[in-house]
């Protein structure tokens, strides 16, 4: 059952982004706001998913800890991999922007869960915060009349996929908590053990696809654009829905070492990047990525 989890949110993950992609195409949206919105979103939305699920089924340190898990591996592991195979150059002064919303999101998310809850008004303010980000994305990044593209894809076949790959997801993500809370149980591990690990790990696989494929095609402003905005959408939508819809207890205490792992894999992030026009990710930061991640993962277990 996990690996049929994984299998159909991977496979349902890759048609939501195209289809995505196609509608986003047929409506003349920008390739910067399908790169930092449609992308990221779609790339998310096992994420989102599996939270909810979780939350449902009365997992809550499941549901946050597969957002933090998920973002912290997007970093560590997924930019770590892309920037060994090929280091990323990063030109775009966005990210700084995107960056600053990303790092401020975690902290807002340090913030809220303090109190060991997450309420739904807290909810409602990370979807505000969102709101904000994508009308400010949209415009500052309207296509020019110049650059309209006349070949449309096709609305129908496109929403068809998309509408497919959401129940895909859908029935993927809960055979996942299912599994895991099973493994859970047999081995005598916590549940947020197994979120932060096996599930994020499966979950972050639609942005290690995307993030290589967007390295071999040297668009590297995408690799990195796509796993900071996959996080703030972890944050700012997954948590956002999932406790407007199902408020949920948490312990803060054991999660307290993983939120300093996810701000401090953000500001390495950060840091190795600047000063931002020689901005560049090597093979050495990526190496250093990929170990700091297998530190975190051992941490876990001890």
């Amino acid at each position: 059952m996990l690996i049929l989890g994984f299998a159909l949110l991977i496979g349902s993950g890759n048609y939501l982004v195209k289809s995505a992609s196609d509608i986003a195409n047929h409506f003349n949206i920008s390739k910067m706001v399908i790169g930092l919105l449609v992308v990221s979103f779609g790339t998310s939305a096992p994420e989102l998913l599996v939270s909810l699920q979780a939350a449902f089924k009365g997992m809550p340190e499941m549901a946050l800890g597969n957002v933090i898990g998920s973002n912290i591996a997007n970093i560590a592991l997924v930019l770590g991999i892309t920037s060994i195979i090929f280091p990323i150059i990063v030109k775009s002064k966005t990210i700084l922007t995107d960056w600053g919303l990303m790092f401020s999101a975690s902290l807002l998310l340090y913030l809220f869960i303090y109190d060991n809850f997450l309420a739904s008004y807290e909810g409602v303010i990370f979807l505000v915060v969102l709101a904000i980000y994508i009308l400010f994305t949209i415009k500052k990044n309207k296509i020019p009349e110049n650059e309209i593209s006349n070949k449309k894809s096709n609305l129908w076949i496109a929403s068809f996929l998309l509408i497919a790959s959401m129940l895909g997801m859908y029935y993927g993500s809960d055979f996942l908590v299912e599994s895991a809370s099973k493994i859970a149980k047999d081995w005598g591990v916590s549940e947020k053990v197994i979120s932060v690990t096996i599930i994020a790990f499966g979950t972050s696989v639609p942005e290690l696809a995307t993030s290589v494929i967007a390295a071999f095609k040297k668009e590297m402003d995408i690799s990195i654009g796509n796993i900071i905005g996959s996080n703030i959408f972890n944050i700012l939508s997954i948590l956002g829905i999932t406790v407007l819809v199902h408020p949920i207890n948490i312990d803060a205490k054991s999660l307290n070492a993983d939120m300093f792992w996810l701000l401090g894999i953000a500001v390495a992030l950060i840091l190795s990047i600047l000063p931002l026009k020689k901005g560049r990710i090597g093979r050495i930061n990526g190496l250093l990525f990929v170990i700091a991640y297998g530190i975190y993962i051992s941490s876990q277990f001890l």
